[in-house]
């Protein structure tokens, strides 16, 4: 049987039939998912918890070329990063934006001009359009960090809101005819002839889908995936290695970012976050326990607690930390003795003869080469499925990101809903975009939006998180869709919980 025949005719109308199952709803198996959904192959995604559930919600929300990756000589990771910066800020301008950096030079951790150099090659290794380039500055006297820190560079990357750029791309995935299923386990898989057959696990029940390839994105336990469900040796080993992050009260006034170097080689980000708050992280340690436990240790939060002490005028306690996350990134094992220094490019690895159905595991890999990556991924696919389209995601906006400008749409969303507050239009244009009309169109007043929760979330866009982006938990809402857990305290997270569960569909 040759490849190509492993195709045949793509039966979109099987729901238990489709050509390609991914496993992983992080931000690679969506991305996956996605791409193969735009070029015609019928696709069903299964996540054994909420999209976004692990690592891609626990990033340090950054679409970043990587400038320390440039001390371990990872040119092409950095390059296809650049390039992958410029894109992604054009597709999704609602939930990623510029954001500039500042860089303090001390004499003892890397001299100037390498700092300088690391940053020219930064400027033009990869493509820059939007984005204005690196420069050498005097820190003025009023500046936050201690008084004799007198130079820094200056250079751009981008924010983003990592949890909802894996949301966006289910929902477009879903709009061009994938099924999205968060809350289901893939337990089992084997090949029968030139099909998995496949057992997933649902709140309901069971439930077996036959694919004719399987792409394992499943992220810390993509191994696993492979070992357990699939009862196949693993090609690859990975190394679980844990960053953690902290949230303290605002440290500063102003839109710009700090990286800061520490004495053990490795940098800390320091980024305004959600108006009222300050996010530094990350750290790096080897984890080893189940990814779905990790949680910030003493010593990781005092690390970071250590480097504001030391780079900031405003002294800091633990006291302070009003909230911290820890992920587990899922990187190739390259052997490396240091965590930090361990590779974040991605590799793919497939499996299967060329008369049986492929299998597709993904290993490493980092928020900003997500699309990349996916592209990667079909093009080793593309054998078994020849009938495939063209790639489309390069031009194509995220859900919500076809406008012109964040301002102009706040512009818009004043005129058509004057009673809005401006923080409402701000926090709208941010998450949503134009997707915040699906909630907001029959409204004629703030009365039409229903109960206020706190902090301008409404029922309708409560209803409309449910309804549309598969929200079915308190934290779902508070603290992956958005970050409104920040803002709300206990008893009004609770009603949000209460009124999920009075509203809850009849099938959830």
């Amino acid at each position: 049987m040759q490849q190509s025949q492993l195709l045949a005719a793509s039966m979109h109308s099987d729901p238990d039939t489709c050509d390609l199952l991914v496993i992983g709803g992080g931000i690679n198996g969506v991305g996956i998912a996605n791409d193969a959904a735009g070029r015609g192959l019928s696709v069903l995604l299964c996540e054994q918890d909420d999209l976004a559930a692990h690592t891609s919600s626990a990033s340090s929300k950054l679409i970043h070329g990587g400038l320390r990756y440039l001390e371990h000589f990872a040119f092409r990771l950095v390059r296809e990063a650049l390039g992958e910066r410029e894109i992604l800020l054009a597709k999704a301008p609602h939930i990623i934006w510029p954001l500039r950096f500042v860089l303090p030079h001390e004499r003892h951790l890397r001299p100037w001009w390498m700092l300088r150099a690391g940053l020219f090659i930064y400027d033009h290794l990869g493509q820059r359009v939007r984005l204005p380039g690196s420069r050498a500055v005097k820190l003025a006297e009023d500046n936050p960090l201690r008084p004799d820190l007198l130079r820094a560079f200056e250079y751009s990357d981008c924010w983003v809101d990592d949890a909802r750029l894996v949301v966006l791309n289910a929902m477009q995935a879903h709009a061009v005819g994938a099924s999205i299923l968060p809350r289901t386990r893939c337990i089992a898989a084997r090949r029968e002839g030139a099909w998995w057959q496949v057992t997933l696990q649902t709140a309901s029940g069971l439930r077996e889908v036959r694919a004719r390839g399987l792409v394992n994105a499943a992220g810390p336990w993509a191994a696993k995936v492979i070992e357990d469900a699939l009862d196949l040796p693993s090609p690859h080993a990975l190394r679980l290695v844990q960053g953690s992050h902290i949230v303290l009260p605002r440290l500063y006034a102003g839109d710009q970012a700090y990286i800061l170097q520490n004495v053990d080689q490795r940098i800390v980000f320091v980024l305004p976050y959600e108006d009222d708050f300050t996010l530094v992280g990350t750290t790096d340690r080897d984890y080893r326990g189940d990814p779905a436990e990790v949680k910030p240790t003493r010593d990781e939060e005092d690390y970071l607690l250590a480097v504001i002490g030391h780079y900031f005028r405003q002294t800091v306690d633990r006291q302070q930390i009003q909230h911290s996350y820890a992920g587990v990134r899922p990187l190739l094992d390259d052997d490396d003795s240091n965590p930090a220094a361990v590779t974040r490019d991605y590799t793919l690895s497939v499996q299967g003869q060329p008369d049986q159905p492929p299998l597709l595991s993904v290993f490493g890999g980092k928020l900003t080469t997500y699309r990349r990556l996916a592209e990667s991924a079909l093009a080793h696919l593309q054998p078994w499925f020849g009938q495939m389209g063209p790639a489309w995601t390069a031009k194509q906006p995220l859900p919500g990101g076809d406008f012109a400008s964040p301002l102009a749409l706040e512009q818009e969303l004043e005129e058509a809903f004057p009673w809005l507050t401006q923080a409402q239009r701000r926090r709208f244009v941010r998450s949503y975009g134009r997707l915040c009309w699906r909630f907001l169109a029959e409204a004629r007043s703030a009365a039409d939006l229903g109960e206020m929760f706190g902090a301008g979330l409404t029922a309708a866009e409560l209803g409309y998180l449910c309804r549309d982006e598969w929200a079915q938990s308190v934290d779902d809402v508070l603290w992956r869709r958005s970050k409104l857990g920040l803002h709300l305290n206990a008893v009004e997270q609770a009603r949000v919980a209460e009124w999920m569960q009075e509203n809850a569909p009849a099938d959830s």
